[in-house]
């Protein structure tokens, strides 16, 4: 089990909450203590914020623990099962995957520091070198290959340790380790194309209620830093940043079009960033996606521009051979629409997700004219109608990942050839957002991006994979995905 950035010790990604384990003078005080997602991290904020977020911040140049600190994901199932007390996440799973015999000798939670980008998870933890060892002794000693389940960007990190499993001077696996070590992958709530409300949480420190950090964890960094402090320390975590869109324009749309368009709306949701006047006579012109990353890059330090430019790419490739190129750049290895599905054919892929929340799109920003401000803009809370809640406009999805992020690489994305050379099948079950009015977790059938982990039905289906009968699952699909897919400008060969 692959947990994502909630359900993750430090963050949630895969591990639940981060563990201090320096002993130098200012991390004593916080040995073995959660400092994200915890109790402990609120009493830190309040009593002693400097030392807390000092600890949380990764080095700005190195994208590595800083000198005297050391802070590691938890480890365990009590790593992923709750969050804090009587706040569940991956505890009903392992309940049920326990009802059908799975134990500890048998299911393994590969909890993973988040913070990090996605190279430096093997540089200081051997993050991918771990989980391939574990996933080879499970196989070999089951005599059965194992079945891979992840959540939120630990979809994304399955996606990126199939390329780097495979490839020579990484994983050294070659062309046939998932072919002869995975059975198939349920990807949960997967962001393959990233989440856009990672794009305010850099670009101004506006999270709102990013329930891909965890509101509880949230509240904290709003109640009690700045929108300048908040936006530095999401940027000193280069990990979180792995979630920022891809696939650009092509996927997201341009100034006047976008793939998920309603026939009703008068602005365009390809209209990533839309400026009102603010304090200026005359508003900053409206952005794409494309347009809103490169801004991001031009108004951030060099240090943030560089960990990025680094770790993570964005665009699309457009052939075959392109893809292929691209197996020995692992830059492009998180993207799903710059690298292809491993040489696989008896895998099987499982996308689970929610839809019928409405979740961010798109934004209205102004720019600040306050001198003593290190962030230039800030979503224009002002402005409201026209589909926008305060600035923010919404759209389908599960109230974290958007429907196309979720969804298209399932429907259309890996069923073109050079993403998907071997075929690998995939099935895709959608599961409306259908709470219950009185239940603060919405109840059996909810759709919400975190709150799905205890669904009835995701459970079941878990199962139904995980007990060798996955053949048995239909798709199951009642958004608009297939028609907005077919609308998206990303061709075969």
């Amino acid at each position: 089990m692959i947990p994502g950035v909630i359900s993750t010790g430090l963050l949630s990604a895969l591990t639940q909450l981060a563990e201090s384990w320096g002993t130098g003078e200012k991390s004593r005080p916080y040995f073995r203590k959660r400092l994200w997602g915890s109790w402990s991290m609120l009493r830190a904020m309040v009593t002693d914020r400097a030392t807390w977020k000092a600890h949380v911040m990764l080095d700005k140049e190195t994208g590595l623990d800083p000198p005297g600190i050391k802070l590691r994901a938890a480890q365990g199932f009590d790593a992923t099962d709750f969050f804090v007390t009587g706040y569940w996440l991956w505890s009903k799973i392992i309940e049920n995957l326990a009802s059908i015999g799975y134990d500890p000798t048998s299911a393994h939670t590969a909890s993973y520091d988040w913070r990090l980008a996605y190279q430096n998870l093997e540089l200081r933890d051997r993050y991918f070198s771990r989980l391939k060892n574990y996933i080879e002794t499970a196989a070999k000693l089951s005599d059965k290959k194992v079945v891979l389940v992840a959540h939120s960007m630990g979809s994304q990190l399955a996606h990126y340790f199939f390329k780097w499993v495979e490839a020579e001077g990484y994983g050294d696996g070659g062309s046939r380790w998932v072919e002869d070590n995975i059975e198939a992958f349920i990807n949960i709530s997967g962001c393959m194309l990233g989440a856009v409300k990672g794009v305010p949480a850099v670009l101004s420190g506006e999270m709102k209620d990013t329930a891909q950090l965890n509101r509880f964890a949230v509240y904290g960094l709003e109640k009690f830093f700045s929108r300048e402090d908040r936006a530095e320390i999401m940027r000193a975590m280069p990990g979180i940043s792995s979630m920022l869109p891809k696939g650009g324009n092509a996927v997201w749309g341009n100034l006047t079009w976008a793939p998920d368009d309603s026939p009703s709306q008068n602005t365009s949701n390809g209209a990533f960033i839309k400026f009102t006047k603010g304090n200026y006579t005359e508003a900053h012109a409206n952005l794409s996606m494309s347009e809103s990353l490169d801004y991001l890059l031009e108004n951030s330090d060099s240090w943030f521009h560089n960990m990025i430019r680094q770790s993570y790419s964005h665009g699309v490739a457009l052939s075959g051979a392109e893809v292929e190129a691209n197996q020995k750049i692992p830059q492009k290895w998180v993207n799903p629409l710059e690298s292809r599905l491993p040489f696989a054919p008896s895998l099987k892929i499982y996308c689970f997700y929610g839809i019928g929340k409405p979740t961010e799109r798109s934004y209205y920003f102004h720019e600040n004219n306050d001198p003593l401000s290190r962030l230039n803009v800030s979503i224009d809370t002002t402005v409201s109608g026209e589909g926008s809640d305060r600035g923010v406009v919404t759209a389908e999805g599960d109230g974290t990942v958007s429907l196309l992020s979720a969804g298209y690489m399932c429907v259309k994305g890996w069923r073109l050839k050079r993403f998907n050379p071997a075929g690998v099948k995939i099935k895709t079950y959608e599961m409306p957002h259908q709470p219950e009015m009185f239940d603060i977790r919405g109840g059996p059938n909810t759709g919400d991006h975190v709150d799905i982990l205890g669904r009835q039905k995701l459970n079941e289906l878990i199962l139904r994979v995980a007990a060798g009968d996955g053949d048995s699952i239909s798709d199951n699909i009642e958004s608009d995905i297939v028609a907005i897919s077919e609308r998206v400008k990303i061709y075969d060969d």
